[in-house]
């Protein structure tokens, strides 16, 4: 089987069939319409958009904003067809191993992951300090960190984490009651705080519209490794505002609308998904950018952009500070501080649906993916909550928001391309929506999605690339071999050519008659199961010499990572690459070879001739391969922050 063996229909229906691996269908498209509200009106409505003008774009940051609900729109479309069409949980990682096969769909569910995991991390985090922000208007005197052992942890993101884990567990339709009561507090807020802004609107703040090009000050956070890719590959020095500055912007404010790519991982969990899913997803996504777009024209017409410019921290918040209206300061914190509480539930949902959907695959650990009486994934539940709020509680991850975009963004450029392949493979399925003009428009979207990836800053990418290193390593040393796909599909062969698999009788294919009657010597001589592997082997370990050495120097003081040469540090990250490349080799015909296993009776096979027996050589080295690579570019990375 290839790397891009795919999952049919049928496994799916077993999936939704299974009574330990299936969630209960108790969401209407009101309780889906919230809950992308929900994700969506969270910091970003009162942060984002202030950064996005004061740093990037100016006044026209509201075409930003336009634009990134624009493209989120496209690529929401692609998602109500796929949702409404295979209705089960999973998402962009369920759609993608359906039309482009399993290790796509790994990328795409591991970077879901990244999505998610940093999102929830992230707004838990936030929730912490704006909670540290409410009890100082309160006069109330309560420290919001301790320290073990010189390590600073924080409370708050572990128990709102621990909250929502806990009501996660009791069931979803009870966590979209509180949810519902929550968002529309927050919408109340946010419509008051648009009404009061108005009334300081100046039109001269709007002026001018496109400001034009500047160089971004020295020392900038937006400097080299904060310049996007698209602008440092064109060789454009380090610029904000102009034309760079308002697609740099959209990039950004996509954040703002993270969590309609989590709504379609309730797929499963939805009454009627053909119709629920698709209005659902629509009416969220309408009502959360008329949202946004509000209060961006605000923001920008109270205060002009340069003001906000030479402020720290600029939210909403800042605007009102400069006009003097201080007391919606209060307002607009408590606002935040509910808008998060939502944010976390959905992305804590959205989390486990993508592992759920991993772990019933064999892609990770099944033994996770069962679920509870109450039809939710209990256990699973409680072990993304408690890794979510030991992130959140003792990491420092203001740094890894832009993390969140690039995940989301590649699993929405996968999506976009899916839909003509899936439309190809099932053209008799039956579609609750579908996208207008394919495959014309979902190819746009995948375009347009990857457009404003190449608007996020290379050191995003750069961390984007170590994390999908890292997958590869998972992928290669546990996913491949533990894959239901892989393994029932071998089962399968090994039924239509002998039943059970387990006599002497010929195969009942003609094609596999020659291959049944070899002797066990002779497929011995011609297959012994390591020796293809050796120049792999080889290979691997030199590379292994010279990032262990690179590693040793760094971390000894011998040679400082400031002092590789640039050629040096390339050179290292390539170093693994020969041995990655006669390893995929090594895996395609150890694959094949276990293929034609297949056709041959099991008591004429030798001993170590079992489905995975010539195929783990390969991929251990693989995730070997794979894994120095990551190390090498974290010391890359290393090395151009010191330089740069």
């Amino acid at each position: 089987m290839s790397l891009l063996v795919k999952k049919g229909l049928h496994q799916v229906e077993e999936d939704l069939d299974d009574p330990e691996r299936s969630l209960k269908r108790e969401l209407g498209a009101m309780d889906i319409a919230v809950m992308g509200v929900a994700v969506a009106v969270g910091a970003g409505i009162f942060s984002v958009g202030a950064q996005a003008a004061a740093d990037y774009a100016g006044p026209s940051v509201i075409i930003s904003f336009i634009l990134a609900a624009l493209v989120c729109g496209l690529a929401v479309m692609n998602y109500a067809e796929f949702a409404s069409s295979v209705p089960v949980s999973g998402s962009a990682y369920t759609f993608s191993y359906l039309s482009l096969g399993e290790l796509l769909a790994w990328v795409i569910g591991w970077d879901l992951i990244l999505e998610m995991l940093m999102a929830a991390s992230v707004i838990s985090k936030y929730w912490g300090i704006y909670l540290q922000n409410v009890f100082e208007f309160l006069h109330i005197d309560i420290a919001t960190e301790f320290h073990i052992a010189g390590v600073a942890v924080s409370w708050p993101p572990a128990v709102i984490v621990a909250f929502f884990t806990i009501l996660l567990v009791l069931g979803t339709k009870l966590t979209s009651r509180v949810n519902g009561v929550l968002t529309a507090i927050k919408i109340t807020v946010t419509l008051f705080i648009i009404v009061a802004g108005a009334f300081y609107v100046k039109a001269s703040n709007f002026t001018p519209f496109f400001p034009p090009s500047e160089p971004v000050p020295s020392g900038s956070a937006t400097g080299v490794m904060g310049q996007s890719l698209f602008s440092f590959l064109s060789g454009a020095d380090p610029t904000r505002y102009g034309m760079y500055g308002l697609l740099g912007a959209a990039a950004l404010v996509f954040f703002a609308f993270v969590g309609f790519d989590i709504v379609a991982t309730t797929a499963e969990e939805a009454k009627d998904p053909q119709k629920t899913l698709p209005r659902g997803i629509f009416g969220g996504l309408a009502l959360v950018s008329i949202l946004y777009v509000a209060v961006t024209i605000v923001v920008t017409g109270m205060v002009s952009y340069k003001e906000m410019a030479k402020q720290e921290d600029v939210s909403l918040a800042t605007a009102f500070k400069l006009v003097g209206a201080n007391w919606v300061g209060t307002l607009i914190t408590i606002g935040i501080l509910i808008g998060l509480t939502t944010v976390v539930m959905v992305l804590l949902l959205g989390l486990t649906r993508v592992v759920f959907s991993m772990s019933r695959d064999g892609l990770l650990p099944r033994q996770v993916s069962q679920t509870s009486k109450r039809g939710t994934p209990a256990r699973l539940q409680i072990i993304c909550g408690i890794i979510v709020a030991i992130v959140a509680a003792l990491a420092d991850v203001d740094q890894l928001s832009e993390m969140i975009n690039i995940g989301t963004l590649s699993a929405f450029v996968l999506v976009s391309f899916s839909i003509p392949v899936q439309r190809k493979r099932y053209p008799d399925l039956k579609r609750g929506f579908t996208v207008p003009f394919s495959p014309v428009l979902p190819i746009i979207s995948g375009i347009l999605c990857l457009w404003l990836m190449s608007n996020l800053a290379i050191e995003t990418w750069l961390r984007f690339v170590v994390w999908l290193l890292v997958g590869f390593v998972i992928y290669f040393g546990y996913s491949y071999i533990h894959s239901r796909v892989r393994i029932e599909g071998h089962e399968l062969a090994v039924a239509d050519n002998f039943g059970d698999g387990s006599s002497d009788a010929a195969p009942a294919s003609g094609a596999g008659t020659a291959v049944a009657v070899e002797t066990r010597e002779e497929i011995s001589a011609e297959a012994a199961p390591l020796r293809h592997h050796w120049l792999a082997i080889v290979l691997t370990i030199l590379a292994g010499i010279v990032v262990l050495t690179e590693v040793v120097l760094a971390l000894t003081g011998v040679m400082s990572v400031k002092s590789m040469s640039t050629g040096l540090v390339w050179l290292v990250m390539l170093v693994p690459v020969p041995g990655i490349a006669v390893s995929h080799i090594a895996l395609a015909r150890a694959d094949s070879l276990e293929q034609s296993w297949d056709a041959v009776p099991r008591t004429k096979l030798p001993v170590w001739a079992r489905f995975g027996a010539a195929i783990r050589m390969p991929l251990g080295l693989l995730s070997v391969g794979y894994g120095m690579t990551a190390i090498a570019v974290v010391v890359a990375i290393v090395h151009m922050v010191e330089v740069l």
